[in-house]
């Protein structure tokens, strides 16, 4: 596989102030997100191919020893599992999916659109990541914000996704956009967050046309 990697900003000729309106963040369901989760989902959302292509991506950016956020996480990170993170940290929305998640050494259950704020002091993560999830995300310059404010200095994070979602759920200007379009909106969220340095993003699709294509886009924090 060949990546291919963008490392211009994704948010070019932007004005200052965020582009987004509520009506962006509203979802065919409305209801109350801790029901729609409520019953494990023990599957993957991913095909094989495009998990081992994030596992790849991962092996490059992440630390064998550090402190690591899995948002928004599930039953399983697609961490490499040769990591000896000291801390692996997992946010989501089941429990009992996130308790069969082998890779995590502790957990617990947030809805993030209910309560942007993380449960975590100041600087406490080297890296933050989520995957196949952030098209959920209602509120999502606070929730950057917040990931910005957990990571330490320099600190990564790296969102990645798919063309696959939960299309009920899904934020309507996600649904409304193509895969360039993600790519633009998630480089803005980091852009308008003001937390992070300007976003690079690598398209790691496995086999275009073949597998599910995988995209990531990521940023750090800015160094002391």
């Amino acid at each position: 596989m060949r990546e291919r990697v963008r490392v211009r900003a994704t948010v070019p000729d932007q004005p200052n102030d965020p582009p987004f309106e509520d009506a962006h963040f509203r979802r065919a369901d409305e209801s109350d997100d801790a029901n729609f989760y409520v019953e494990a989902r023990l599957v993957t959302h991913i095909d094989d191919a495009a998990i081992g292509a994030l596992r790849e991506h991962y092996s490059k950016f992440l630390p064998k020893q550090g402190r690591l956020l899995d948002l928004m996480s599930s039953w399983v990170s697609h961490y490499p599992d040769d990591l000896e993170s000291e801390r692996v940290a997992g946010l989501g929305m089941n429990a009992d999916e996130l308790a069969e998640n082998p890779q995590l050494t502790e957990w617990v259950v947030h809805d993030l659109n209910a309560d942007p704020v993380l449960p975590y002091g100041d600087g406490e993560f080297d890296v933050v990541t989520i995957a196949v999830s952030v098209q959920y995300l209602t509120r999502p310059l606070e929730v950057f914000r917040e990931i910005g404010r957990v990571l330490r200095p320099g600190g990564g994070c790296i969102v990645s996704f798919s063309n696959r979602c939960f299309p009920t759920k899904a934020v309507r200007l996600w649904q409304g956009m193509g895969d360039d379009g993600h790519v633009q909106m998630v480089g803005a969220y980091f852009h308008y967050s003001g937390a992070f340095d300007p976003p690079q993003w690598h398209d790691i699709s496995p086999a275009k046309g073949q597998s599910d294509p995988m995209y990531v886009v990521q940023s750090r924090t800015p160094a002391e």
